[in-house]
């Protein structure tokens, strides 16, 4: 399957730079995957597009402010993007300027506060650094962390990027990217699906950068996508399963959930994996075991993101969508809207 399949052309404008003022003043394309339907609505109307027939599962990922500002024993800059933790203070990262962060070179951060000292160049160019000072790795990016806004947000963050890039469902520390189908979402918006019966839930995955990049491969089946950690709590899949004995239909909001809950579904159905490691790639041609409506933004071409939303809606249906988002002048990506594949 050729991954320029999965291309479009988008209008540069259309690529959100900020938030709306209100999370729920974000658009809501609503894409009917039988009758191939598109209806167009306002995220605050979300109560009045579903019904009780759903449960809803929700990525409670928080993101960490891990772009940190450095400087190399030599006095020019260094930066480094956390990615994963691999053990106690130690982290896979990016690094600027990777040429002359090679193994066993330190960055100083703060002043010389805190340091970094590369313990290994890996084959992907990230590398392996252990950090110290005061609090360790935690203490330094909660004293001079960045939050890690994606590269096509071409600002520097600024103070409203420390809450509107999180989710009001943000509690569990680990990602460097935000779930953004979460994003839109108020405690208004909660009441009112709860007043409706609809019960939520909340799992995690740890978004990583990854979830920003094009696939670069020429053939989608060659892809291989970059390790994120997920966990179920043992009562969420309590309520994920009497949920769907009891009829309901799963709405996952976000390809983030959608992978999570995909990888624990175990060889007799169910969420039987509940934490661990995942590299799932979800493309055209796959089977959904356990998801069965999709809520999700708007995601660059090419991605391996919008490959798993047109598997779940189907390519040529999802591309009309993303036709009619920018016909109607949509707002793309990470601080864009929304659409509900149903």
């Amino acid at each position: 399957m050729k991954v320029c399949l999965f291309d479009y052309h988008l209008p540069p404008g259309l690529i959100a730079q900020e938030p709306l003022p209100r999370r729920d003043d974000s658009r809501l394309l609503v894409v009917n995957r039988r009758s191939g339907a598109f209806t167009h609505h306002y995220f605050r109307e979300f109560p009045d597009v579903i019904d009780g027939e759903f449960f809803m599962v929700v990525n409670n990922a928080r993101v960490i402010p891990a772009r940190i500002l450095g400087s190399r024993l030599t006095g020019g800059k260094a930066e480094v993007l956390l990615v994963r933790e691999s053990e106690e203070d130690v982290w896979v990262c990016m690094v600027k300027p990777g040429r002359r962060l090679r193994r066993g070179k330190k960055i100083l951060f703060s002043g010389g506060k805190w340091c970094g000292e590369i313990m290994d160049v890996l084959s992907t160019g990230e590398r392996v650094i252990r950090f110290s000072g005061p609090g360790g790795a935690k203490g330094l990016w909660e004293t001079v962390g960045r939050m890690p806004l994606p590269p096509y947000i071409r600002r520097s963050p600024n103070p409203d990027d420390q809450k509107r890039y999180q989710t009001i469902f943000a509690a569990r520390m680990g990602a460097v990217a935000a779930p953004t189908a979460g994003l839109h979402f108020t405690p208004q918006i909660l009441n009112s699906l709860k007043a409706k019966g609809i019960q939520v839930s909340s799992i995690t995955l740890h978004v990583g950068p990854g979830t920003f990049r094009p696939v670069k491969a020429e053939e989608v089946e060659e892809h291989r996508m970059e390790m994120e950690y997920y966990d179920i709590p043992p009562q969420a899949a309590r309520c994920i399963q009497e949920a769907r004995q009891s009829g309901k239909r799963l709405l996952a909001v976000g390809t983030t959930v959608t992978r999570a809950l995909e990888s624990s579904v175990g060889d007799e159905g169910g969420c039987t994996r509940l934490s661990g490691w995942t590299d799932l790639f979800i493309y055209p041609g796959y089977r959904f075991k356990i998801v069965d409506a999709l809520l999700t933004n708007f995601h660059l071409p090419r991605s391996s993101l919008l490959m798993l939303v047109c598997a779940f809606g189907g390519r040529e249906l999802i591309l009309k969508a993303y036709e009619e988002a920018i016909k109607n002048g949509y707002r793309f990506y990470s601080y864009g809207d929304a659409m509900l594949i149903l």
